[in-house]
């Protein structure tokens, strides 16, 4: 009992695995909440676009001496009013474009960086930089989560009419545009935070695995938020802790544990389909 007790506190005798900890445990828990509204609304290839399309900001940002998540938030917001516009002025569908401009982007991302010169780590950027976070990143991340933790509480019931049925949110005169753009601006903030867990490329996972795994379980959205935010901490927590005992990558670390408990709930979801359809 004692060698269990201590596989759990013996990471947190260091600073900077209290703070990899309680970094990942804050992101972890507003993308949780976030993802529902996605897989709610259809949007998971947005995540992953707005994700890859923030690499180009963040290296111009560098450039010029500006903080990073004002290049990231500008070159995320970007790519979602492209896309929105684009599939508005053409006959093309909506994961087609995003598929371009994520592509496009994160491409333009990758020239500039390794054509400008820039003190960066590229592996930091794709990856992230958990156990690295300093505390100005801290604070950053603090306040992104409290703001979008705030609006996503607050415009809650509109946010929600609004990624079940559009068309409805819209007769009854809830300003779709606003709800529309504000989510994507949510989206784009959280991606910035979330960056400095696991990077450019797992971030989508992020925002996509508490959701679509609490989806897999319930079928009523408090319980999907409540059933999301319990797998993003526990997986957090677990990763974390795994993490220091394996000497690994701690954000992949946490991605590999929500992919596993989406597999498991997969299984479970589909077993107990088949014993209904038995009786």
């Amino acid at each position: 009992m004692n060698e269990l007790a201590l596989w759990f506190i013996e990471p947190f005798e260091f600073e900077f695995m209290q703070t990899a900890l309680f970094t990942a445990v804050m992101v972890a828990s507003v993308c949780a909440i976030l993802s529902c509204y996605l897989i709610l609304k259809g949007w998971s290839l947005m995540g992953d676009a707005i994700s890859h399309a923030v690499l180009p900001g963040v290296v111009i940002s560098n450039l010029l001496g500006l903080p990073l998540a004002i290049g990231a938030f500008g070159s995320g917001l970007f790519c979602a009013v492209s896309v929105g516009y684009l599939k508005e002025n053409s006959r093309l569908k909506e994961d087609t474009i995003m598929g371009i401009m994520f592509a496009g982007l994160f491409a333009l991302g990758i020239v500039l960086f390794t054509a400008l010169p820039t003190d960066q780590h590229l592996t930091h950027l794709l990856f992230g930089n958990l156990l690295g976070v300093t505390q100005a990143e801290l604070t950053q991340t603090i306040l992104i989560c409290v703001i979008t933790f705030s609006i996503m509480i607050f415009k809650r019931k509109d946010f929600l009419l609004y990624c079940f049925d559009g068309s409805h949110a819209k007769v009854i005169g809830l300003p779709v545009k606003w709800l529309h753009y504000g989510l994507l601006s949510l989206l784009a903030l959280t991606i910035i935070s979330a960056m400095q867990v696991v990077g450019v490329i797992l971030v989508v996972a992020m925002l996509i695995a508490p959701g679509i795994t609490a989806y897999q379980l319930s079928n009523r959205f408090d319980y999907m938020l409540l059933i999301a935010m319990t797998i993003a901490i526990s997986s957090s927590v677990f990763g974390t802790i795994a993490s220091y005992h394996i000497d690994a990558a701690t954000g992949p670390t946490i991605i590999l544990i929500q992919s596993t408990i989406f597999i498991l709930a997969l299984c479970f979801s589909h077993l107990k389909r088949h014993k209904r359809s038995n009786f």
